[in-house]
């Protein structure tokens, strides 16, 4: 975590405090549990809640016993023994680092998924609103990077809503999967622990028991909670790539909102960069760059090791943080971006009609011309075009072979702009309903 990149409310999750305040509910939680099971007294369990439920953790003496210690959980166990005195003896009863550690982590991943959901809903507000504003502006959609046939700024904006629909169905499901609490004991069987602490502190804190976890919470559930913030940063990476395409000089069929007083080089005063979206495309790449380590940590030796230990201490923070200020970062993106309609129809003209060329080549083949003749015809009138020799329609008119099968006026009706966007209501109703 840099501060360049990080939100405050998200960075909090993951501050030394919020992480010893969690470990000590998880404690008080289990030694309530003990108590009302006879294995400590009721007593210590409410010593506990009095003494340190408001206490401010020192994370200087905590850090401090850690270097003497060699072992973070028991140097906030001591330190904790600090405030609460004596009855600090019953905390932790039958209880191992793990349990402690793994559901901390699970609870600050269900933590920072909330936030992400609400990040998600702000881009797919900003897409749906911009969507709809553009619905029907005609802009030319392209393969390969070359120009293909006509679409809507409203359509490549709708692509983007169903995909971030996805990525916040995808999210929902890798938060209720990661979310369980391991309260077992050393290797997981419970022998110095009964099952009901468990069960008393996942419902505490949020979660649900796992139901077999070998002193380690199984990181398969964690892999995929890393892939889905994977998956969600490619997203962004996807409309971001677009949006740098858009704003290129030869292409101005939109660009970034350019602030007053904003800069775009040191050296030349005239340049507006997209460097919001090319940040976005950033920040993608180091989301992604955690999913590789995820699915590394689900081989651990027989029923624990620590060697998923240190690259969580790093993924859970940076990936959360990065994703949350670049979901932020893209729904203003999107809810300035500017728009530049005479530019995608000046776009759409460039080819002097050449995007109508599929149109031509079905009315061919339904006027009795093979599909093979027909692709020849339509071909050979386009190339020259290509080359800024004519004008596509007066070509055709001028080809015998194809006055053959088609009137000027069946060519003309060929090159109708609007016939392509006849299915922009059908699309909309299936991506957005029928609001």
């Amino acid at each position: 975590m840099i501060p360049r990149y990080t939100r405050p409310e998200m960075a909090s999750i993951w501050e030394p405090q919020t992480r010893f305040k969690i470990w000590f509910e998880i404690e008080a939680h289990a030694a309530d549990a003990l108590a009302e099971l006879g294995t400590i007294p009721k007593e210590a369990a409410r010593t506990v809640w009095a003494k340190a439920k408001d206490a401010i953790f020192d994370v200087a003496r905590i850090d401090e016993i850690e270097r003497e210690t060699k072992h973070d959980v028991i140097a906030f166990l001591t330190h904790l023994a600090e405030i609460v005195g004596p009855e600090a003896r019953f905390v932790h009863q039958g209880m191992t680092s793990s349990d402690v550690l793994d559901t901390c982590l699970n609870v600050q991943l269900t933590r920072a998924a909330d936030l992400l959901l609400a990040d998600l809903d702000k881009v797919l507000a900003a897409l749906k609103k911009r969507a709809f504003e553009h619905k029907m502006t005609p802009t030319i959609g392209r393969s390969h990077g070359i120009h293909a046939e006509p679409v809507t700024f409203g359509l490549k904006l709708a692509y983007a809503y169903a995909e971030f629909t996805r990525a916040k169905e995808r999210l929902i499901a890798a938060r209720k999967e990661v979310a369980t609490c391991a309260i077992s004991g050393a290797v997981g069987t419970f022998a110095q622990i009964d099952p009901r602490v468990e069960e008393h502190v996942a419902k505490a804190m949020g979660l649900v028991p796992e139901p077999i976890s070998t002193q380690v919470i199984p990181r398969d559930r964690h892999a995929m909670y890393f892939s889905t913030l994977g998956v969600i940063a490619s997203s962004i990476e996807r409309i971001a790539v677009e949006i740098r395409h858009m704003q290129r000089t030869e292409v101005l069929e939109a660009e970034e909102f350019f602030s007053e007083g904003q800069k775009g080089s040191s050296a030349m005063p005239h340049k507006r960069n997209p460097v919001l979206s090319e940040n976005l495309t950033g920040l993608s790449r180091m989301v992604r760059a955690y999913v590789t380590p995820a699915l590394e940590n689900v081989v651990l030796w027989h029923e624990r090791d620590i060697s998923h230990s240190s690259a969580e201490r790093m993924m859970g923070p940076d990936a959360t943080v990065t994703l949350d200020f670049a979901l932020v970062r893209l729904a203003g993106l999107i809810d300035k971006l500017l728009v530049y309609p005479a530019n995608m129809q000046k776009n759409l003209d460039r080819l002097g009609g050449l995007v109508h060329s599929q149109r031509v080549l079905l009315a061919l083949t339904q006027k009795g011309a093979s599909r093979e003749d027909a692709y020849k015809l339509v071909q050979r009138n386009a190339m020259p075009v290509w080359r800024g020799e004519g004008d596509f329609l007066q070509l055709l008119k001028k080809d015998t072979e194809v006055k053959k099968y088609l009137t000027d006026a069946e060519i003309e009706e060929q090159f109708d702009l609007g016939y392509h966007l006849k299915h922009v209501d059908t699309i909309f109703k299936r991506v957005f309903g029928e609001s």
